[in-house]
């Protein structure tokens, strides 16, 4: 993920601004949707990345688009790293990365093909082969989706990857970008919530880190701040307050921050603000995975105020696994993978397993219990919910189990643990003992409500 020290390093090192490589006859230029508020462009040469939002009577431009790794665009991380298909080398620069193909091209200036492309003046349609960034004009295996709708002064943005892969092998999840955000340098102040009392009015926090090319030394942990935000946005915005937020319902960890000399610079220069969501998923060789997002624009009361009037306020752990992992990861074990039917069928031979889920936020006091919906096979006699708490260690409370392969619902008091208080950022679901030949647990249910 270009979120560490070395994201930047190309751009300030007199990298030339890219324009595409070998463009396609066919998809080309910009598209553009406007409902009289805000307007919205994609460049048909660089995959449909958004590359352009303003208010509609204005000709300033928020978005940064000084090379293909900018923009607004979508963005996946996978195994494995490196990534060589055919014995091809990434840029050394960006070895690290591993499988990551992006939206808009590569770091050597190849823009990805659009292959299909509507516009109706309401629905802003675009379907493109992405590029691996790191490599040399090596499309991705995959194709990558997006719809734009607006409303008022935001898009509604959906967005998709139909993964097609021959390396059929199960990677580890990765932290996915959702989406990767970028805008130019007078929208350089960052704000945000991360507090415990969200929906509240609460104050924002500013995010201040910056990282400047001539003093790399001074800027600790990479260029980008990373914060559990608890109402699910952040803003980049001028010296005025006005600028663009970023609403991913439902996603706590953001990425942020501001690179090169604050306040000044066009889309093409090198000056840049940061920010993306952050959710880890395990992306399989055939998934097709997708995800929402909404671009605010507007003063920064006014962008949370949008958030406000549309967000559900004090969502409870809810989770079914009937036709995804609903963001839920694995440690020490494997699931039978893409396709998801009707359950997450994990095998738990190798011992130690654990099923992590997605960052979420919840007062123990609305959640006395949690239901799980399994079914156990094997050995294993108990298993066990686990939590994290918001700021402090979590535990967790045992429960008895039938590993006869029937699914069942079972019901956990985590209340009756004097620990189980405060605030909460994540389940687990910890099968015990459930090692050897023919463990498995097939999960169709975890969270607050009995499921039928």
């Amino acid at each position: 993920m270009r979120t560490v020290f070395l994201v930047m390093c190309l751009a300030f090192l007199g990298l030339a601004v890219l324009t595409p490589l070998g463009a396609e006859e066919g998809f080309s230029g910009m598209s553009y949707i406007d409902n009289g508020t805000i307007r919205v462009g994609i460049n048909l040469d660089i995959g449909g990345a958004i590359t352009h939002v303003s208010p509609s009577n204005s000709k300033e431009n928020i978005i940064n688009s000084h090379d293909w790794g900018r923009q607004v665009q979508m963005s996946f991380y996978s195994g494995p790293t490196p990534f060589e298909p055919n014995g091809k080398q990434p840029s050394p620069t960006w070895r690290f990365l591993g499988w990551n193909p992006i939206q808009a091209g590569d770091c050597f200036g190849n823009g990805s093909k659009v292959i299909a492309h509507e516009n109706d003046g309401k629905t802003l349609y675009v379907k493109c082969i992405p590029m691996q960034w790191p490599l040399n004009n090596e499309p991705g295996e995959c194709t990558f989706e997006t719809w734009i709708r607006l409303q008022g002064s935001a898009a509604l943005v959906r967005s998709r990857i139909n993964n097609a892969r021959s390396d059929t092998k199960q990677y580890s999840a990765r932290g996915q970008e959702i989406p990767a955000v970028y805008t130019n340098g007078n929208y350089y102040r960052l704000f945000t919530y991360a507090g415990e009392a969200p929906y509240t009015g609460a104050p924002l926090r500013q995010i201040t880190k910056v990282w400047r090319s001539g003093a790399p030394s001074e800027v600790q942990g990479g260029p980008w701040d990373h914060w559990y935000c608890t109402e699910n946005w952040a803003a980049l915005v001028r010296d005025d307050d006005f600028g663009l937020g970023v609403w991913s319902p439902g996603t706590y960890t953001f990425v942020g921050g501001f690179a090169g000399e604050p306040g000044k610079g066009g889309p093409k220069d090198g000056p840049t603000g940061y920010i993306a969501p952050i959710r880890s998923e395990i992306l399989d060789h055939n998934i097709q995975y997708e995800y929402n997002y909404v671009l605010i624009m507007g003063r920064l009361q006014e962008i949370r105020d949008h958030v406000y009037e549309n967000a559900a306020k004090k969502p409870l752990p809810d989770y079914t696994f009937d036709k995804d992992r609903a963001s839920w990861t694995l440690r020490n074990c494997k699931d039978a993978g893409w396709p998801i039917r009707g359950a997450m069928e994990v095998n738990l031979s190798a011992g130690q397993a654990l099923l992590l889920g997605p960052d979420a936020f919840w007062d123990t006091a609305d959640m006395p219990v949690v239901h799980v919906r399994a079914a156990f096979s094997g050995e294993q006699k108990e298993a066990a919910i686990a939590w994290e708490g918001l700021g402090h260690q979590g535990s967790e409370v045992c429960f008895p189990v039938q590993a006869d392969g029937q699914m069942r619902t079972y019901t956990v008091e985590l209340s009756a643990d004097p620990a189980y208080r405060g605030t909460c950022k994540r389940l687990m679901l910890r099968p015990v003992d459930a090692s050897g030949e023919g463990a498995t647990v097939k999960v169709a249910y975890i969270g607050a409500r009995k499921p039928a």
